[in-house]
């Protein structure tokens, strides 16, 4: 199991190339299949996208993720991002990880997140519940 942020997001950070709230910055997330590994300096949605749950046979999930709604930032004893939950109804699918990235900015990577396993849905809703602590939290 690998999570991790990966350094494009990182730079692009120190170099203002990305706001994670920014109405210009349109943060998709996407879901991969087990083919999936989380490489630190993979740059781009096209580098991991292959892995995408689309090209398994199922319903219910767009080419390119979903669009995250509600981004904040906020501040407190730690910094965190956060959206709304992301679901995807009526699906038929299975997931092992998350991929967040920035269409707006060369649909340059953000994080993945490892679900630790095959995560199913069959006639349902898929829903990532994101943590309380937020979708990055930085202390």
């Amino acid at each position: 199991m690998a999570s991790g942020i990966y350094n494009v997001f990182k730079a692009d950070l120190m170099e203002k190339q990305v706001s994670l709230v920014d109405a210009g910055d349109d943060i998709y997330v996407g879901l991969l299949s087990d083919g999936h590994t989380f490489t630190l300096t993979d740059t781009v949605w096209g580098s991991v996208s292959a892995n995408e749950i689309i090209n398994q046979s199922g319903s219910g999930y767009t080419a390119n993720g979903s669009l995250l709604d509600n981004k904040s930032v906020t501040t407190a004893a730690a910094t965190k991002f956060d959206a709304d939950n992301t679901a995807w109804s009526s699906s038929t699918f299975t997931a092992y990880h998350a991929v967040l990235y920035d269409l707006s900015n060369t649909s340059s990577l953000i994080c993945s997140i490892d679900f630790g396993g095959a995560k199913t849905v069959s006639a349902g809703t898929f829903t990532i519940q994101w943590d309380v602590a937020g979708i990055i939290t930085l202390t």
